[in-house]
């Protein structure tokens, strides 16, 4: 048994339903939630180990706003969430994982891709739980709280541009390629382009830039980004 518990968060009863019998089939415990102020409280009540996020809920809030709110509360953030969305919502898998997701399935799934991709996130997830600060050069990141400081100061980091940088400080003098970075911080099967990587690479150095630590990031000519304290030769 898995022991943990699985917050399913989707406004359909007969999707509900399937998924709870796939997961205790598979050996997890479920909650459910069919909109976001019932998300919400089962999410105080019981701090599952993972949520199942539905991009379209009733209300006038989206799956995406309550995954953004997790992630902007330092006592939450670390649930990962893998947000459902439907084939017609493509755009949404991009905005759902700048919002913090950690994944994305469309609907309609099949119960055993589902379950790896929760076996698989729950890995990750537990893999960046570390209790000791990473530290290199002036730069700290503490992943219980999800706080990274540079010299004893706090930049304040998005939840892309912070998994980015944790997967980074926790696989040092490595290079990666875009499509490595991809499936290593998105995870499989996400479907945007391998330049996206550029752009939140850009927003990591600006975000480094003034504590003299954007340089860490080293482009590898040919390959892709190295995570990196020796000083590269001009």
């Amino acid at each position: 048994m898995y022991n943990e518990k699985i917050l399913i968060v989707e406004d359909e009863p007969a999707i509900r339903e399937m998924v709870v019998m796939t997961l205790e089939m598979a050996g997890f415990d479920s909650l459910q939630a069919a909109d976001v102020s019932e998300a919400h409280q089962q999410v105080v009540d019981h701090r599952p180990s993972l949520i199942l996020l539905d991009w379209m809920l009733p209300g006038d809030k989206s799956g995406v706003d309550f995954c953004r709110m997790l992630k902007s509360d330092e006592m939450l953030s670390e649930i990962p969430v893998i947000m459902l969305t439907a084939k017609s919502e493509e755009d949404s898998k991009v905005h759902g994982l700048d919002a913090g997701a950690d994944d994305y399935m469309t609907k309609p799934f099949s119960t055993r891709e589902l379950i790896s991709r929760i076996k698989a996130v729950l890995r990750r997830s537990s893999a960046m739980s570390s209790d000791k600060p990473i530290e290199i050069g002036q730069l700290s990141l503490d992943t219980k709280s999800q706080r990274v400081t540079a010299a004893g100061k706090v930049i304040e980091v998005g939840p892309t541009e912070y998994r980015l940088l944790a997967f980074f400080m926790s696989h040092p003098e490595r290079a990666y390629t875009r499509t490595q970075l991809l499936d290593q911080v998105w995870g499989g099967n996400v479907y945007i382009e391998d330049r996206t990587i550029d752009v939140h690479i850009k927003r990591l150095r600006k975000l480094l830039r003034p504590y003299d630590c954007d340089t860490l990031i080293q482009t590898v000519r040919g390959t892709g980004y190295r995570f990196s304290s020796l000083i590269e030769p001009s």
